[in-house]
């Protein structure tokens, strides 16, 4: 390995330390030194990391924050204990018949553990497959609860849609506000139950049992909402939970700003992406609008570049070396998306399950014996979206942010440590 190599490497990699050897109790530069940069030349045989995408089709453009953040994270650690690490691609095609196919094909090549899929009923598609299977993958940005639920060897690193709600009501508490309002599509499962877990953690925080104010629903596909957003300020409300479609909620958030209504809308992750920030910028046709005002909008972050906006630590070191390899690799002035970063931390929580799983005694540790080391209650990854730990159901538990837009970049408005929620 080339001087340069391992210095780029030593720079990206350091501050994963302390998760990496966390079993032997004590950690060093030179033991982490020698399993990831400069690792003995003796062992011949790989590493294979699963990598079960939609690289083709509808889904391939939504895929390609994770993938990217794979590959980024690979380029990284490209070697763990003196093996190559490979990624073996299977395309999805963004159909279920062909997720189906391309599962089995990913397993008959026997990875140690496969990370994806982006969209949730691919992952639901893979779920029973990896199970039999016995080996574990990492969902990024699923949060359909379903991926995890019932399945020992699915875990993944972002929230599911209840547990956003949840940390939006923890918000409106930190901000000591008594009561909010829900604006809440009809027959929309997702969004129910964030509304529901919204609604049942305001309560319980405020110990209010009337703390929603104000709730109403409306027809997914409507392009008038300025009924519903009348009656909204007349109940006074000035936070209200928003799920829904983005169409609708863009529409719903622009039409609220046109009206003059004072009202801070509270959203799930999916409003931090660049498709959500332009759709509002611009109306139905296309035409710029002005921009909605930064204190009217609250949604939740899983990752935030700017770092903890209400401690002592701004920016953690796993997050700066995250950032460092982006910057380097896509420019200074771009920053990444969260599922970048997320895609980065199931790739480096892979590897670390695997050199952990080979320090208990496997020569080539079983799917088991990773599924294991991540469902330990004293598991834990410093990574660049936060210290990670798994839940009984393979779900984290982890800082979240919550942030709003401005001036065309996301900006943290408050950072929620995970023994809060």
């Amino acid at each position: 390995m080339c001087s340069m190599k391992k210095i780029r490497m030593i720079t990206v990699l350091c501050v994963l330390a302390a998760a990496v050897f966390a079993l032997t109790g004590c950690t060093t530069f030179n033991n982490f030194k020698e399993a990831f940069i400069d690792p003995p030349d003796t062992r011949t045989d790989t590493i294979d990391i699963g990598v079960f995408e939609p690289m083709t089709g509808t889904s391939k453009d939504g895929a390609q924050a994770e993938l990217s953040g794979i590959e980024l994270a690979h380029e990284a650690m490209p070697e763990v204990n003196g093996r190559e690490v490979r990624l073996i691609y299977a395309d999805t095609s963004s159909t279920i018949e062909a997720a189906e196919t391309s599962i089995t094909t990913l397993i008959s090549k026997n990875p140690s553990v496969i990370l994806g899929s982006y969209g949730s009923l691919f992952s639901l598609t893979a779920g029973e497959h990896v199970q039999e299977a016995q080996i574990p993958a990492i969902a990024i940005t699923n949060t359909n609860p379903l991926v995890t639920r019932n399945n020992m060897y699915y875990f993944r690193v972002c929230y599911v849609d209840a547990s956003q709600g949840r940390l939006l009501a923890h918000y409106l508490n930190r901000m000591d506000e008594k009561d909010a309002g829900i604006l809440l599509p009809r027959k929309d499962d997702a969004a129910t139950a964030m509304a529901t877990a919204f609604t049942n953690e305001l309560e319980a925080l405020t110990e209010n049992d009337d703390a929603i104010a104000f709730h109403e629903e409306y027809t997914t596909g409507d392009t008038n909402f300025r009924t519903v957003l009348r009656k909204l300020k007349q109940s006074g409300v000035k936070n209200v939970l928003l799920p829904g479609e983005m169409t609708d909620v863009v529409s719903i958030i622009q039409q609220a700003d046109d009206m003059g209504l004072d009202v801070r809308f509270l959203g799930p992750t999916s409003w931090g992406s660049e498709e959500f920030l332009t759709a509002l910028r611009t109306d139905r046709s296309g035409v710029p609008r002005r921009t909605v005002n930064p204190d009217h909008l609250a949604f939740v972050q899983f990752f935030a570049s700017d770092g903890s906006v209400d401690t002592n630590d701004t920016i953690s070191e796993a997050r700066e070396a995250f950032l460092e390899a982006y910057h380097r690799k896509y420019g200074k002035d771009q920053e990444p998306e969260e599922a970048v970063a997320l895609g980065y931390d199931a790739y480096g929580i892979a590897l670390d399950a695997v050199l952990r799983a080979e320090q208990s005694g496997a020569d080539k540790p079983s799917g088991e014996s990773i599924r294991a080391i991540l469902a330990d209650k004293a598991y834990e990854f410093d990574g660049a979206s936060g210290v990670i730990r798994f839940n009984k159901r393979g779900d984290p538990k982890k800082t979240a942010y919550i942030s709003t837009w401005s001036n065309g970049a996301i900006t943290a408005i408050l950072t929620i440590d995970d023994d809060e929620q």
